[in-house]
Formats: C-alpha cells, structure tokens, sequence
C-alpha cells in the first residue's frame, strides 16, 4: 500500500494512474507523490481557484512498478521520453522515481547539442535535490 498526494484545483476522488502515460507523458501526466509537504507546493494559489491536496491510498497488489533512481536508467529513461520516442516501460502501471524537474527542461538544448557525453548531462542534472 502507498499513501501518495497529489495537489491541484479540483478534488479529485477516483483518478485514473493511466492517465497521462502516453509516451510516459511528462509535463501532462498524473503525478503522485509519498511527500505531503513537497506535494502541497505544487499547486501555487491562483485568483478564483481553491487549492487541493488529494491524499490516496494506491494498493500496488498485482500492479507492476517500476522504481527509478536518479541514475543511468533513469536519464535514458527520461532523455528518451524528451526525445519523442516510444515509451519503453508501457507495460507498467506505476513509474517511480525524481522528477524531471526544470534542470532538465532549462538544460536540454545543452543535453541534446552533442556538447556535452551523457555522463557529464547526468551529473548537471544530478545537482540540487532529488524530489519524487
């Protein structure tokens, strides 16, 4: 069982984990996370909107997980997703790991432009905290 929050402008009571997985859709899927905290900050307050935190109770019996830390896999992983290619793990129900956060976004002209060899592109992203 995984106890996971997800904040935003609506309640959401019954979400759909598949949602958003298209090409492990990065930007625009459904993320979760086991942090309460670190999720209350996602959604900042907005004029005419209420903020929510969804809290869930994810039984992960029979689901297939896929579990990423900020390492090689995970830079493919994502470098691939970045890419526009097929997603590689579509088998999978629940992928977790950090989040691809705005270094990646912010270095990704630097990441794709042969300038820099994937090792070096995984210790630029590798700075800075790493939120699931």
């Amino acid at each position: 069982m995984l106890e996971l929050f997800h904040a935003g402008y609506q309640i959401i009571e019954r979400p759909d984990i598949h949602a958003g997985r298209t090409n492990a859709d990065f930007g625009q899927g459904f993320y979760l996370s086991d942090d309460e905290e670190f999720s209350k900050r996602w959604t900042r307050e907005r004029r005419g909107f209420s903020a929510w935190l969804n809290r869930y109770e994810l039984d992960t019996e029979g689901l297939k997980i896929k579990r990423f830390d900020r390492d090689a896999e995970w830079f493919a992983y994502i470098f691939a997703n970045r890419a526009n290619r097929s997603d590689s793990l579509a088998e999978y129900d629940v992928i977790t790991g950090p989040i691809a956060n705005d270094t990646l976004y912010n270095t990704w002209g630097i990441i794709t432009s042969g300038l820099l060899e994937e090792k070096q592109a995984l210790q630029l992203l590798s700075l800075g905290p790493a939120y699931r």
